[in-house]
């Protein structure tokens, strides 16, 4: 059956959160991250750039509750792929606080590949001011639309692209037990991920590695050899995912382009495949 643009508009419930310091922990760790400011509990700890993603996965499964995304049959519904993100930081998460996320549907038009769902997270905290504000897309392979496209307010742009070429790359391994440590670290269950009989039905060659994993282990490079090791600088991570990643495997993190307000990247597989396009890490000066 189709996806539904009536489903624009509509929302999510609003979801809590408890995030403390074992959470922000687990998550830094699960990336490999050995830096002090991730794990020293005797000063503030600093949050993973990425760790918004595990508050909103509870969010993105309620989305497929909502009005119209039922319409799908469980086998259309698990041809749903990520496919691009924009998470934008308002500030950092603080262990210890409590946070709440709603999902909006605001967009669903007909692509080539199939229908494509555009749903923006709001995390806010206790006295309602924001904190991370995504902007997630999913594309769902095979499935028709039905209705007119719709779409209600409009992703930020990104900055200008600097004219200047980069051009470094960063190599990142990535161990063949990645998608089961992440699993459990962030929080994030999906099947496909971990269970090899499971991704094997769903036509994949064997487990593949999370989207937000490979996307994370790739800001965590830019963070190390860019930033000076601060996680607290990052304000904006967007990214298009294009590739499936089997474990083992290398990633190459091609910086294309950079200045003093982000930097514009993609990410490779060994295979040379493209597994993130249209990569940027926008970053504060203070």
């Amino acid at each position: 059956m189709p996806l539904s643009s009536t489903m624009v508009g509509k929302r999510t419930r609003r979801f809590r959160h408890a995030v403390d310091a074992r959470w922000l922990m687990s998550y830094a760790a699960g990336l490999g991250e050995t830096a002090a400011c991730y794990f020293d509990t005797t000063q503030p700890l600093a949050s993973h750039p990425l760790f918004p993603v595990c508050i909103e996965w509870p969010v993105v499964l309620d989305s497929r509750n909502i009005e119209g995304a039922r319409h799908l049959t469980a086998a259309e519904s698990a041809r749903g792929v990520h496919a691009t993100h924009d998470l934008q930081i308002h500030r950092p998460v603080a262990a210890g606080e409590e946070l709440f996320t709603v999902g909006t549907v605001i967009a669903v038009e007909a692509r080539r590949p199939g229908a494509y769902q555009l749903t923006r997270f709001e995390t806010t905290d206790v006295l309602h001011e924001p904190v991370v504000t995504t902007y997630q897309g999913s594309l769902f392979r095979g499935v028709a639309v039905a209705g007119e496209p719709r779409a209600i307010g409009d992703v930020p742009a990104l900055p200008s692209v600097p004219s200047a070429a980069d051009g470094e790359s960063i190599m990142v391994p990535v161990s063949a037990n990645a998608a089961h440590i992440y699993t459990e670290c962030a929080r994030i269950w999906n099947p496909i991920h971990t269970d090899r009989a499971v991704a094997l039905a769903a036509g994949l060659p064997d487990i593949i590695l999370h989207g937000t994993a490979t996307l994370a282990l790739a800001v965590s490079a830019l963070v190390r050899r860019r930033l000076g090791g601060d996680p607290r600088r990052v304000n904006r991570i967007v990214g298009r995912f294009a590739a499936m990643v089997l474990m083992p495997n290398e990633l190459t993190v091609k910086v294309e382009r950079s200045n003093a307000g982000g930097i514009w990247f993609d990410v490779g597989t060994q295979e040379g495949d493209v597994a993130i396009r249209d990569g940027f890490l926008g970053v504060s000066t203070r």
